[in-house]
């Protein structure tokens, strides 16, 4: 047995082992080692030593009954042996790391960003929705001597969380996207996400760090006053300037290359104007880190949005634009806003309740049916308890999107352009299988 072992020792048998990490006896990989995390409803000291029997080559964990056999390693607190791990790995690389987060489009800027710099670097990249207190230390930990650029997405639902990921990742660039109505319940209201982001620009700001910045969002040009900071947006003031040429449908817009090469024009395959600002943070920090033009281009244009996230989707019936990944008072707004402009004929919203609003879920989820009303959006089905409860007899609605989705096999909607939209434990995506 190791007893208390130090994160040097620690770091020295995660490279004898190949830097492999499991921390879920159902994806065991020979020879990694095993994190016995503890959570609300389980404690993985307890399996430990099924761990080691399935072909894990240590089990760290942190109460002594558990201790099997020499193979198992012993600290006082798992989580922090995991996240000091991460943090001593992330130390051993001198190459620039980003840090995104923000209230919305935190995945949507780090897949653009990715794309753009995978061009010229060779990109870690946070996957999925590992972007919390232990899905970032993962992602740190599988950096390897082939990277030289990481992108590292920051998830939080309250005060303190995005310093203790900067604390691990130590990083010398980050990005907000931006500062929205969401985790209200964590925060505590719109000071506390603004309190809670904005410790990413005060991490920048102790190291001499730099900000990429939407210098047309006074929120976060306030918030980043005191640090540097590269903006960027459609105003002239910023020193990337983008123009918006989008129409009605696709996302597109020019930029002027700060290397004197002219214009150059950017037609995305992603729906919603909201999108265009994204695209103009990826191609801003493209162009600060020397991708060419031409590869900034180019990657934009072939970025194919997936995972729920403005992604158009045809059907043999209708053509949907599902963006069920999550939901939040400004993504709510921004995509009925820009859908009531799509160029369609028969347009149909399916909108499923906003999760984590706490005492302001009554009164957002009015203001979103308020929306509906101002813009005539008669043909529009809310599912959920509270947008039940907003709705009043104006609107068809639906307790669960089960009882939807059997509304709309009946139905059989035909040539209609649908906006499927909710937040993530709605599963809104399910109602594709029946359009």
């Amino acid at each position: 047995m190791f007893k208390h072992t130090s994160i040097e020792d620690l770091y020295a048998l995660f490279l004898e082992a190949g830097q492999k990490i499991c921390t879920d006896t159902r994806k065991i990989t020979e020879g990694a080692i095993f994190f016995a995390l503890k959570g609300p409803n389980f404690n993985a000291n307890q399996l430990a030593a099924q761990a080691l029997a399935a072909g894990c080559s240590y089990a760290v964990i942190d109460e002594e009954a558990f201790v099997s056999n020499h193979k198992t390693i012993l600290v006082a607190d798992v989580l922090t042996a995991l996240q000091q791990l991460a943090a001593f790995h992330r130390q051993q690389f001198k190459f620039p790391v980003l840090a995104i987060t923000g209230s919305n489009a935190k995945t949507t800027h780090k897949e653009l960003i990715n794309a753009v710099l995978s061009k010229k670097y060779a990109v870690l990249f946070t996957r999925g929705n590992l972007n919390n207190h232990i899905g970032v230390p993962l992602t740190l930990l599988s950096i390897t001597k082939q990277h030289n650029f990481a992108i590292i997405e920051m998830g939080a639902n309250h005060v303190g969380e995005i310093a203790t990921l900067c604390d691990i990742a130590q990083p010398d660039y980050g990005l907000i996207t931006n500062i929205g109505k969401a985790h209200l319940e964590g925060f505590g209201g719109i000071e506390g996400v603004k309190k809670g982001k904005s410790e990413l620009y005060k991490f920048l700001n102790s190291g001499n760090g730099t900000a990429f910045i939407n210098g047309d969002d006074p929120t976060l040009v306030e918030l980043a006053r005191n640090i540097k900071t590269i903006t960027y947006g459609e105003k002239e003031h910023n020193s990337f300037r983008a123009v918006n040429t989008s129409g009605e449908g696709k996302v597109s817009f020019s930029y002027r290359s700060n290397k004197g090469e002219g214009e150059h024009v950017v037609k995305t395959q992603m729906v919603g104007t909201y999108n265009f600002i994204n695209c103009v943070a990826a191609a801003c920090v493209g162009s600060y880190f020397g991708v060419p033009d031409q590869d900034i281009v180019a990657a934009l244009q072939n970025y194919l949005p997936d995972m729920n996230r403005s992604q158009l989707v045809t059907t043999e019936k209708n053509e949907l634009i599902l963006d069920a990944y999550n939901a939040n008072p400004n993504s709510m707004k921004a995509a009925i806003e820009n859908f009531v402009y799509y160029p369609a004929q028969k347009k149909m919203l399916l909108l499923g309740d906003m999760f984590e609003l706490g005492d302001y879920s009554a009164a957002e989820h009015t203001a979103i049916v308020d929306l509906l009303k101002d813009k005539k959006m008669d043909e529009a089905l809310l599912i959920g308890k509270e947008f039940t409860k907003a709705a009043g007899a104006e609107f068809r609605t639906f307790g669960t999107t089960k009882e939807c989705s059997d509304y709309l096999q009946r139905m059989a909607p035909t040539g209609y352009t649908i906006l499927i939209k909710g937040s993530r434990g709605m599963k809104m995506e399910v109602l594709q299988d029946v359009l």
